[in-house]
C-alpha cells in the first residue's frame, strides 16, 4: 500500500490474506528499504558530536511565544557548545534549526516522508538532512544520536518522542540523559494525571520515574538544565 491509499484501503488491506508472492514482493522487500535508511542515518549522524534533540508541534506559527521560545534555546545550546536534532519540519522544527543555524551551530533535521504537512525547513545544513518513510527509523536516530531532550508543546508526534525517550531511559536501553519539558503551564494537567492517577492510584510507575524529566518556563532555565547534568559528570562539548 502507498502512502497516498484512504485510510478505508489500508484497513482493508490488512484484512486482506497475502500470496507467497505478495509478501516476498512486499514485505520482504521493504525489509532493505528500512536496512537502507537505517545505513545512511547511522553514516551521516555518527559524527556531528554533542547535540540535544528538540521536539515541538509542526503548527507552531512563527509568532507563536513557544516558536521563539524553540529558537532562543537553540541558540543558546549552540553557544555552549551543542548542535541541535529536530524533526526537520515546519513549526518548533524549524525555530530550532534556525536558532542553531543563527548560533553558527550544527543544525540537523530528521525530516519524514508525509502525504501532508511535514517538508523539510531551510536551516538544517545541507549535510545534516535526511528524510525517512518510517516513523520507528527515524525516533532511533532522535535517540541514537542526542545527549539531551527538550519537549515543547506539541501534539501526538512530539507525545511519542518524549514517551519514547523516558521508556528507553527507564529500561536503561539509553543513558539517563536530561529530559527537559518546556511549559509548565502546558505540562501542568498531563503531570497532574500522571502523579495522581499513575503513580498513586494504579502505582504503574515507580516514584523515581518522576525524576526522569523535568520541567521549565525559560530558555535560560533549559539550556542551564543541560550544563547541570553534564557538570556533574565534568564534561562539556569539546568540537
Amino acid at each position: 500500500m502507498g502512502k497516498n491509499d484512504k485510510p478505508a484501503d489500508l484497513i482493508k488491506d490488512a484484512f486482506t490474506e497475502k500470496t507467497w508472492h505478495e509478501i516476498h514482493t512486499t514485505d520482504s522487500w521493504r525489509v532493505f528499504k528500512i536496512i537502507s535508511e537505517l545505513v545512511e542515518g547511522f553514516e551521516k549522524l555518527a559524527r556531528i558530536g554533542p547535540c540535544v534533540s528538540i521536539f515541538g508541534s509542526a503548527r507552531t506559527h512563527y509568532n507563536d511565544k513557544y516558536y521563539r521560545l524553540a529558537e532562543e534555546i537553540a541558540f543558546k545550546l549552540t553557544e555552549n557548545g551543542y548542535g541541535v536534532i529536530t524533526g526537520g519540519g515546519p513549526g518548533i522544527m524549524e525555530a530550532a534549526n534556525k536558532g542553531a543555524k543563527r548560533g553558527n551551530g550544527k543544525s540537523v533535521g530528521i525530516n519524514i516522508d508525509l502525504p501532508f504537512e511535514q517538508k523539510p525547513n531551510p536551516y538544517i545544513d545541507s549535510d545534516k538532512l535526511i528524510t525517512f518513510d518510517h516513523f520507528f527509523v527515524r525516533k532511533v536516530m532522535f535517540m541514537k544520536y542526542a545527549q539531551g531532550f527538550i519537549v515543547l508543546p506539541g501534539g501526538f508526534g512530539t507525545f511519542d518522542e518524549l514517551f519514547e525517550a523516558i521508556t528507553l531511559i527507564q529500561t536503561r536501553k539509553i543513558g539517563k540523559f536530561p529530559i527537559i519539558l518546556v511549559g509548565a503551564n502546558f505540562w501542568k494537567g498531563l503531570m497532574e494525571w500522571i502523579k495522581e492517577v499513575m503513580l498513586e492510584e494504579e502505582k504503574n510507575i515507580s516514584p523515581v520515574d518522576l525524576d526522569l524529566f523535568k520541567i521549565v518556563d525559560t530558555a535560560d532555565e533549559a539550556v542551564d538544565s543541560i550544563k547541570e547534568f553534564y557538570s556533574r559528570y565534568l564534561l562539556s562539548p569539546n568540537f
